[in-house]
């Protein structure tokens, strides 16, 4: 349910009715695929996104009408040059995105994901240049701006309590959503009105994680 809620909340910031005047028109509702249309692409989808990244420390889950890809900011990131991709992950990414290459039907949602450490804006602008890294192999392969959308959400939807050093390395992230074209275009239509954002259930993180470092300002 918060999965669904946080997507709900993404796909509203992406919309410019979420922010427009009353006046505004209302976007046109778009009908949703038949859920046994949307499951099909799931079962097709789940086991060829996990061979491309079988190896990596990447994750992957199926949340409703949704594959999404998790790639943790350590290890996917070069400590010294926080925006910059390590070699090691050029080839998970690039699988995927070859795996989308020539595939019209489906689109993409990269969100960036900081943690509290540092200021609100530096965050949320270090998560999107980090979505950013992810969008540019995307692109690269052929993905066109009508199905490959990114945002950064710096702080704003954390996945576990940031009071711990292995809560904030889980905060730091960059998801990748998977979706059939026509369920996305349903998904923003049904999220482009505004409804109150509920606050997050966050996860508690016990133990200390091996490996977990914990950089500064978000990074």
């Amino acid at each position: 349910m918060l999965a669904n809620k946080s997507i709900a909340f993404v796909l509203c910031l992406f919309l410019a009715g979420c922010a427009a005047p009353e006046k505004s028109k209302a976007p046109l509702a778009v009908a949703m695929p038949d859920p046994k249309i949307t499951q099909a692409w799931l079962d097709d989808y789940e086991p060829r996104l996990r061979e491309a990244i079988k190896g990596s420390h990447f994750e992957l889950e199926r949340r409703d009408n949704l594959l999404v890809v998790t790639a943790p900011v350590q290890g996917t990131f070069n400590p010294d040059r926080p925006f910059m991709l390590m070699p090691v992950t050029l080839g998970p990414i690039s699988r995927v995105a070859k795996l989308l290459e020539n595939d019209h039907g489906v689109a993409v949602l990269v969100i960036g994901h900081a943690d509290t450490s540092g200021a609100a804006a530096a965050n949320r602008e270090l998560s999107h240049e980090r979505a950013r890294a992810f969008t540019a192999i995307f692109r690269l392969s052929g993905l066109k701006q009508n199905r490959l959308m990114v945002k950064g959400m710096g702080s704003d939807m954390p996945r576990a309590a940031n009071d711990s050093v292995e809560g904030r390395a889980l905060n730091r992230r960059v998801e990748i959503l998977l979706t059939s074209h026509d369920t996305m275009q349903a998904l923003v239509a049904k999220y482009s009105q505004p409804a109150p954002a509920a606050a997050p259930t966050l996860v508690a993180v016990t133990g200390k994680q091996q490996g977990t470092t914990d950089p500064v300002a978000g990074k």
